[in-house]
Order: structure tokens, then sequence, then C-alpha cells
């Protein structure tokens, strides 16, 4: 039995990771942590937690508490999972664990001296159509030889997946990207050695850049060309195209498809066809087996290098 505090819990993805709970064995959330007083106390009450407040540095000091969920805002995660750490608490960090390389890499120096459980929320590791991917490639069955992918949002609003105001401004890079990046290095067992990244105009309002094109190349001559847009008013979502030696294959959410758009059978991949309880699954086994996680965060610190040298192409 794992005893979980969810930080950012009446957020769009703290509500996730409730629901996500709620389906696994051996998860007990005993407190949860929001931005206003009021509202998070209710929001406890209503699903019958019996802890909640506003401040994590008090839950850190619970006795009761063993693990943590961040599903806070992306500029706090790095300081938050450092101090979860510090604490003696085992530590599951949102996508992306920081929002640049130098805190990504005081992030896994705090897990290795910690000695404590610390993944990062990198769901395309777990979504049963990458994992089938996945498994195909690790069983010499088949070899990506490009991974094109379109993350599409209409963006031009500081707002949330609920529709609220951010108090943060979300990044196409160190967001977006981030979930491709990985997932590349993921299915190819490889760094890149060549990258590159192309800006749009920076929005006046958000300062960030709306439109993108990111390219990767690695040693073996694998390629994966990524494009994201926060102005694309139409279908919203990513959509991943695996060109292999052996087949195409597309993956549209939790769907996947071969070339010629005949749907793959799934449900023999995963216990779950949800990537968030994959995730939160392989978190309380970890913690529960002893093991470093799929995903732990110096597993996922390659990702985050990728993502400083494509910054460092835009300059």
């Amino acid at each position: 039995m794992a005893n979980i505090c969810v930080a950012g819990a009446a957020g769009a993805f703290g509500r996730k990771h409730l629901d996500a709970l709620a389906q696994i064995v051996g998860a007990n959330v005993v407190s949860v942590i929001g931005a206003e007083t009021d509202g998070i106390e209710a929001f406890a009450a209503e699903r019958g937690i019996p802890h909640a407040g506003t401040d994590l540095n008090d839950a850190l000091l619970r006795d009761d508490i063993d693990a943590v969920i961040l599903a806070t805002p992306t500029p706090m995660h790095a300081a938050q999972g450092i101090a979860c750490l510090q604490a003696g608490k085992h530590v599951l960090v949102e996508i992306p664990m920081a929002d640049n390389l130098a805190d990504s890499e005081a992030l896994v120096a705090a897990q290795q001296a910690s000695g404590k459980v610390a993944m990062a929320g990198h769901v395309r590791r777990f979504n049963p159509s990458h994992q089938w991917i996945h498994n195909r490639i690790e069983a010499g069955e088949i070899k990506l030889q490009q991974l094109d992918v379109q993350t599409y949002f209409f963006r031009r609003t500081n707002t949330n997946a609920l529709g609220q105001p951010r108090s943060w401004t979300d990044h196409l890079l160190w967001h977006h990207a981030c979930h491709t990046v990985d997932l590349f290095q993921y299915q190819t067992g490889e760094s890149p050695s060549q990258v590159f990244g192309l800006e749009g105009p920076e929005h006046p309002e958000l300062g960030i850049a709306m439109d993108m094109t990111i390219g990767l190349k690695n040693p073996d001559g694998a390629l994966c060309t990524l494009s994201l847009s926060f102005n694309n008013d139409g279908p919203l979502g990513t959509y991943f195209r695996y060109i292999c030696d052996n087949g195409t294959y597309l993956a549209r959410y939790d769907d996947l498809f071969d070339g010629y758009d005949n749907q793959i059978d799934l449900s023999d991949v995963a216990v779950s066809n949800n990537g968030i309880e994959l995730i939160d699954r392989e978190f309380i086994a970890a913690i529960t087996e002893g093991r470093e996680p799929n995903a732990s965060v110096a597993q996922c610190l390659p990702a985050m290098q990728t993502l400083h040298k494509i910054e460092q192409s835009f300059k």
C-alpha cells in the first residue's frame, strides 16, 4: 500500500490521476493540495480524501504520506520534485519534469541522492498503441525508419484544458515536443546525433512561438519530423505515423491502424487503455517492488538534453 498526495489535484490532470488511482489496488490517496483553501477542502470532502491544503511543504511533513504526484504548473515541477525527494517521498512529476536542462539535471541528482523513486509522466511510453510498436521493435519484427508527428492545438489565450485562465504559459518545445522527443528516443534506443528546430513568430501577449518545426536524426539514420502549433483551428491532438522497414502504422489517440487504415487489436497489450492509469500503475509497482520505473527521471533526462540542443538551434 502506498499513501499518496496529489498536488494540483483539482486541475485537469490532477483529476485524471485521481480517477486512475481509484482503479489501482495498493494506491491510497490521503491528501490533496490545491491553490485555494475553500475549493480544495470542498474537493477533498467530495472525494472522501482525509487531508487537504494549499501548501505542499505542509504535506511533506506528514508521516502518513509515502509518495507525491505533481500535477502542478510546469515552472514548479523541478523545485517541488526536489523538495519531495529531500523530504523522503517518492515522486511522480507530470511531463515535463522541468522547463530547462539545468533544473532537469538537478532533479535527477536529487533522486540519486535520495534513493527514492522519481518518475516523469511521459505517457507516450505507456499508451497501448505505442507499447504495441515498442514490443515489436524489441522483438526484432520491425525497425523504425521515420516517425512523423503532428501536435496541433488552438491556444491563442492563456487557458488550460478545462478552459480556465492559467497562471503560467504552456510551451510547445518544453512540454509538447517533449512527448515526441522522448518517444522517438525510447522507441529507437538512441539519442539523436543531429537536431534542428525552427520557430514561428512569437505571440504578442503570450511571448511564445505559436508554431514550430523540429527534425531529429539518429546515428543509425532513423528520422523524426515533428510539426507543432497553437494556431491550429481544426482537429486537435497529436497524430503519429511510424514508417518502418516492415509496415507503416498510424497512432491516433488510443487507437492504432496499419498503413491501409485497418485497425489493430490492442486488447492484450495492457490492463488498461488509459495511459495515465498505466503510468500510475508503474509508479506504484516501482515503489512496492523497490525498483527503477520505466520513465524514471534518469531515463527521461536524455530527452531534456535533446530539447536543450533544439532550443540552442533556434538561436
